[in-house]
């Protein structure tokens, strides 16, 4: 059991959070909440033990082992990712070789009877009880097992950390930490860099071999699928519910319907207080009536009513100049890169108006296939092609990051604006939640999220009929990606998406396109079909 005692955190005389106290048991599953800037990522990092509250503390039992994954890593580029990995054991393998050591020692001492000797057998005695406490496992096998989980193949094993993207070093992290089975894992937006198998394979080691997990996602799939319990933090305070992340919306719109109610209540008491004492002050035979009724205003506690959200995307698409019948056309596509072969005669065709997924495990070209299209890179043979008066608008997955992190969130799109749109700058970014002075910061100030949101401004500047997003949820809050959702909905053009969230993707396509085995199928059938029939959401029916 880890207990969270009193915690308060201020910045710059600002109050973050205080007198935040609950306790997590072994098997909570607990969904950390709240809307950006709640001090969620803070109050997890205190957990982790990386930062330090202004007052209170966490405890835990001795031998307590905590494991926390950040949103950003830093991380070192001299190994193999087995090796990386392996590192989850590097205190068993201390301990092994400080016992061994030890016992050398002992074999060529002679002073028997000296105090050091028996310090030393001391020290072998205590070390020995604890390794051979440990369970016999195949630490070579465990570590395969768990890369192989979360994406990696066999020939990746032995390949240099230094050969993979941000992404994939998270997942290298993230077997780390699953290896270590700590009694509480801390993770922070996990799903972000994982495609949809892994996440649904960190789901069922979260459920049924994780001890205590406390996560921090937007996914709201994931979330629901792994959580038993949902902390929100809100105004410097938690609410603590026994339920999973859909269930407690429906506890907290109860709960601000009754805050509402008491609250109209109390603001009636006091109004009508007001008007007793107001139209009796002076008179004499009401003196301790009004006395009396004065004390209790002075006593009274306000009730406050829980802050809602309510800044909001505002996303519409401009309706789509009109293009030819089909929109795509691939035509026995192959790509390799040295001797790994991507994909090889993939063909596709999407019609005018089709929204489509491409869907498959991350490395298998997806993406790749996406920059063929856009004639981004050369391809080893066959061709790609768009169709007449097509206008392509391009979500990469690094879009955020193209971004010049010196401009301002004004001059970043003022450099892209034509024409009278340049008059109507400021309007357009309120609408993305970028109102008064936000407009001067610094892109390189922002979160994820609010890059992304300020990629899709630049993306809407101009009308397009065809739409490419390459993950484009990646840092929007559920909020965000509910408008994105509803916007692609009624978007009048041809949409092709790559995304790995599954709630998100539910009811957006009506084609799939599965990238696997170096082949690309096509699947006449929604998403939502697509993955009910390959029974994806069981792990048992996952190759790996």
């Amino acid at each position: 059991m880890i207990s969270v005692d009193n915690l308060a955190v201020e910045f710059n005389g600002a109050t973050l959070f205080s007198d935040v106290s609950f306790v997590i048991n072994p098997n909570d599953k607990i969904a950390l909440m709240g809307k950006n800037g709640a001090g969620k990522s803070t109050m997890m990092k205190i957990v982790a033990g990386v930062e330090n509250a202004t007052k209170g503390q966490v405890s835990a039992p001795k031998d307590t082992v905590i494991a926390y994954l950040p949103q950003h890593l830093l991380t070192e580029d001299n190994c193999t990712v087995f090796e990386e990995a392996s590192k989850a054991f590097q205190h068993v393998f201390e301990m092994k070789e400080k016992m061994e050591f030890l016992n050398k020692e002992l074999e060529t001492r002679t002073d028997y009877e000296s105090q050091e000797y028996m310090d030393i057998i001391e020290k072998v005695t205590d070390l020995g009880e604890k390794f051979y406490a440990l369970e016999d496992v195949n630490y070579d096998a465990e570590v395969e097992k768990a890369l192989k989980g979360l994406g990696f193949k066999q020939e990746d094993m032995h390949r240099q950390t230094s050969e993979f993207s941000g992404g994939w070093r998270m997942r290298i992290e993230l077997a780390k930490i699953l290896l270590q089975k700590p009694d509480l894992i801390l993770l922070d937006e996990p799903t972000n860099h994982i495609d949809i198998e892994s996440v649904i394979w960190l789901e069922d080691f979260l459920v049924n071999k994780a001890q205590a997990v406390m996560v921090i996602s937007h996914d709201r799939a994931f979330i629901d699928n792994i959580t038993n319990r949902t902390i929100e933090v809100t105004m410097g305070r938690i609410y603590d519910y026994k339920a999973n992340y859909t269930q407690y919306l429906e506890l907290r719109e109860d709960r601000r319907a009754h805050q509402l109610k008491a609250y109209q209540e109390q603001q009636k008491l006091i109004a009508d207080t007001k008007q007793f004492i107001e139209r009796f002050k002076g008179t004499y035979s009401k003196t301790n009536q009004v006395s009396s009724r004065e004390r209790m205003l002075e006593k009274l506690v306000p009730i406050e009513i829980d802050e809602v959200d309510t800044s909001a995307l505002k996303l519409k698409f401009p309706p789509s100049p009109r293009s030819g019948e089909i929109a795509v056309t691939v035509t026995d596509v192959s790509k390799s890169y040295g001797d790994h072969v991507v994909f090889k005669d993939a063909n596709m065709s999407i019609r005018r108006g089709e929204k489509v997924s491409f869907v498959g495990r991350n490395g298998e070209g997806k993406s790749t296939m996406l920059k063929s299209i856009l004639k981004e890179i050369d391809v080893d043979g066959g061709e790609s092609e768009l169709g007449h008066n097509i206008k392509v608008g391009y979500f990469a997955q690094n879009q955020a990051s193209l971004m010049d992190p010196k401009l301002t969130i004004f001059q970043t799109i003022d450099e892209v604006a034509k024409g009278d749109i340049r008059k109507h700058i400021n309007n357009i970014l309120g609408q993305f939640m970028f109102g008064g002075d936000d407009v001067d910061k610094k892109v390189s100030v922002l979160s994820g999220g609010e890059k992304t949101r300020l990629a899709m401004v630049k993306l809407l500047l101009e009308p397009v009929n065809l739409l490419i997003l390459d993950e484009p949820t990646n840092h929007l809050d559920l909020k965000s990606k509910d408008v994105l959702k509803e916007a692609l909905k009624s978007y009048d053009g041809t949409l092709i998406l790559v995304s790995h969230d599954r709630d998100f993707l539910q009811g957006l396509s009506e084609k799939v396109f599965e990238f696997k085995d170096q082949r690309v199928i096509e699947h006449f059938e929604t998403i939502d079909e697509y993955l009910k029939r390959n029974r994806i959401e069981k792990l048992a029916d996952i190759n790996l």
